[in-house]
């Protein structure tokens, strides 16, 4: 009874570390988005060499910590939950290894993307915004267009349902959770990088568009009416790009 007791409260406090970091991870993330991410004026003055890409990567990647941590906190709890019952210590870190490192690779694309951007005059070097309206509208109609696919549903699906997840794809060790993490990190790449792409339409750096779309991102993935949420999102962002090209 004992041991039984003692199990219990290790299970219990390894679960408590594991919710503990992810808050603070998510906490920290969007504390350095309100302390301007390291992109002050003389960042973003400055032309795009390597350290000026990097450091545009590095915002976009806490900048992705941020908004899809805490969508992610079910399932990985859930597995670091499935794994105790093993009798093992949770390899919570490779997973969350794997899913940041899927967000880092589009991270560093949507640099790139932000670069070409500006470089072609599109987006705005201060507030990282675009102030073309038919590529406002561009962005909005193929997000709208995307919440509406079947990929879309598929991947949304996937990152709803984490018991199914891990019966899919639940590998045992450090290695099998490094795979899940990246498995899982893909998928919510794939539900959610158009959406993301709206950044350029509301400023890449404005709090409350980031906040606002972490919003719509919880909401697809935790309420009961997440699928009908983000269908309807997706007209909502058809009709607003359409109203921007005929206003």
């Amino acid at each position: 009874m004992n041991d039984l007791t003692g199990a219990e409260r290790l299970a219990r406090r390894s679960r408590a570390v594991t919710l503990l970091a992810l808050a603070a991870m998510t906490l920290l993330a969007w504390a350095w988005l309100l302390e301007g991410a390291g992109m002050g004026s003389g960042a973003m003055a400055m032309k795009w060499d390597a350290g000026r890409f990097l450091t545009a990567a590095a915002m976009w990647w806490v900048m992705m910590i941020a908004m899809m941590l805490p969508s992610a906190a079910p399932l990985i709890l859930l597995y670091a939950r499935v794994h105790r019952h093993s009798g093992d210590a949770p390899p919570t870190a490779p997973f969350l290894a794997g899913y940041l490192a899927i967000w880092l690779g589009f991270a560093l694309l949507a640099a790139a993307l932000q670069a070409l951007l500006e470089r072609q005059g599109l987006v705005s070097a201060m507030t990282m915004a675009t102030d073309r309206p038919w590529l406002s509208a561009g962005f909005l109609i193929a997000a709208g267009i995307y919440q509406l696919t079947a990929l879309k549903d598929v991947c949304l699906s996937s990152c709803r349902t984490p018991s199914e997840f891990l019966t899919r794809h639940y590998r045992p060790g450090a290695k099998g959770a490094l795979r899940m993490g990246l498995i899982h990190g893909t998928y919510c790449v794939g539900c959610c990088w158009l959406l993301m792409a709206l950044l350029f339409v509301g400023g890449v750096m404005n709090l409350a568009w980031i906040a606002a779309l972490t919003l719509l991102v919880v909401a697809e993935r935790s309420l009961p009416g997440g699928p009908w949420i983000a269908r309807i999102s997706g007209v909502l962002f058809i009709l607003s790009g359409a109203a921007i090209l005929l206003v």
